[in-house]
């Protein structure tokens, strides 16, 4: 029996490869069933023609038109957006993407958000590069997490990772999700499931609110001025998702206006955010240069998320994270 051709585009020296191999070698059902191989840049030509499945960032559309025979693209980013494209729709490959690696490194990083501001660290940490001894300007600035409301809208593995975060430090925590009926981590303690329609009175109740949505025609701009006007002038928003996602004019304006306390962004409607972004000097705003993903940790989970597909993969099993055309996503 012939071995399936598993091409990942990574060097074949780098660590980052290693992970992939380790996860193959140590299962002999997949060991003797696959031929795993690295290539990138040029060296993507070469094998591309004989792989039944990719592991990748991309894949320009030249190198698709050689992939006769393959099958499965196994994206190894969680955002689809940009992704999908007329040539992969004609194909009819099957599509699948990586969520659930950045359920603890972008939960950690919204939870080092919201600590910040719920302490003052963002006044503390400017008075200490001026070096100043200043005190909050306001004792009522200052709070805690105990007891106030996180809202995640967009609740997939990031949402989950960072709801059992917060539920550690006391928080109550709702959710809104696409569709509230549809199977999730029933072990992760959400106070609520909110439905799309339902995200005026989500916000409205929340003290933090998180977005971690795909980015689709549905999602554009889906928070602009009237959506912020649903929250609370003491709330904050922390945007981890597509920068597209929220009309960053809108939410320069809600800030500048008292309209919400502040905001923690990774993600802006142009990258690098530009340098006469209002945003820089903006005291109640934290800007991470879309960050938020990194963690030492992505290709060990990665590989261990291809590795469980891949055997459905061969099963013929229905694979998870799978694109589906409809919902964008």
């Amino acid at each position: 029996m012939s071995k399936v051709v598993i091409l990942v585009t990574l060097e074949p020296s780098d660590p980052d490869a290693q992970p992939f191999r380790d996860a193959i070698a140590t299962d002999p059902a997949l060991n003797e069933r696959v031929d795993l191989q690295f290539a990138t840049g040029e060296t993507v030509a070469e094998h591309i023609g004989e792989a039944e499945i990719a592991w990748c960032g991309n894949l320009s559309p030249a190198m698709i038109d050689r992939a006769a025979k393959l099958r499965w693209i196994s994206f190894w980013s969680a955002g689809m957006d940009g992704k999908f494209t007329p040539q992969l729709l004609e194909r009819n490959f099957l599509i699948t993407n990586a969520s659930g690696v950045h359920g603890a490194n972008i939960g950690e990083h919204i939870m080092a958000w919201m600590l910040m501001f719920t302490r003052d660290m963002h006044f503390h940490v400017r008075s200490q590069v001026a070096g100043e001894w200043k005190r909050s300007p306001v004792m009522s600035s200052v709070s805690e997490l105990t007891g106030r409301t996180l809202g995640i809208v967009g609740y997939g593995r990031i949402g989950e990772g960072l709801a059992v975060r917060a539920k550690a430090f006391g928080m109550r925590v709702v959710a809104l999700k696409r569709n509230p009926d549809a199977q999730y981590d029933r072990s992760v303690p959400v106070d609520h499931i909110y439905a799309p329609s339902e995200l005026r009175q989500l916000l409205s109740e929340s003290d933090h609110v998180c977005i971690s949505l795909p980015l689709t025609s549905d999602t554009h701009h889906l928070f602009n001025a009237g959506t912020l006007s649903y929250m609370k002038p003491t709330a904050y928003l922390y945007n981890v998702a597509r920068g597209k996602i929220v009309d960053e004019q809108a939410l320069i304006t809600a800030l500048q206006e008292g309209r919400i306390a502040g905001a923690g962004l990774d993600v802006f409607e142009r990258e690098p955010l530009p340098a006469d972004s209002p945003l820089w000097k903006m005291e109640n705003v934290i800007i991470t240069p879309h960050t938020a993903g990194q963690t030492p940790y992505y290709f060990v989970r990665a590989a261990a998320l291809f590795t469980e597909n891949l055997r459905r993969y061969l099963n013929e099993e229905t694979l998870s994270n799978l694109y589906q055309h409809e919902r964008e996503y």
